[in-house]
């Protein structure tokens, strides 16, 4: 399974950002997806997961009503809308799946992507 992360850049607060993951190598519709994001110095967080064609969509409290997952099994692609930035959002973010299911506090996906920076300042 390849994970390809692309999209990240520099914005200032309040802007958006749309992040993109494509995934080769697994079954699309039938795999978890999901957006990780990590800090220098600091630990992993999830940001959102998408599971069940995205009929089970998970967001961490920090992001609830900011970002929005999506993927389209057709064209392969995942996606993170991202709105209102804030400075806080600032973080190497990284796409992850696996065949079983995870959310963004419980299990650990086994296939990442490299990341893409994403700086909000």
């Amino acid at each position: 399974v390849q994970l390809v992360e692309s999209g990240g850049g520099l914005v200032q607060p309040g802007e958006s950002l749309r992040l993109s993951c494509a995934a080769s190598g697994c079954l699309v519709s039938s795999f978890c997806f999901g957006w990780f994001r990590q800090i220098p110095g600091k630990e992993r967080e999830g940001v959102a997961t998408i599971y069940e064609n995205g009929g089970i969509i998970v967001y961490a409290d920090s992001v609830k009503g900011r970002f929005s997952i999506a993927k389209d099994n057709a064209k392969n692609p995942l996606l993170l809308q991202m709105d209102s930035l804030k400075p806080e959002d600032t973080a190497m973010y990284y796409c992850a799946a696996d065949g079983f299911p995870f959310t963004v506090d419980a299990g650990i996906p086994n296939y990442w992507g490299q990341g893409t920076q994403v700086t909000v300042s």
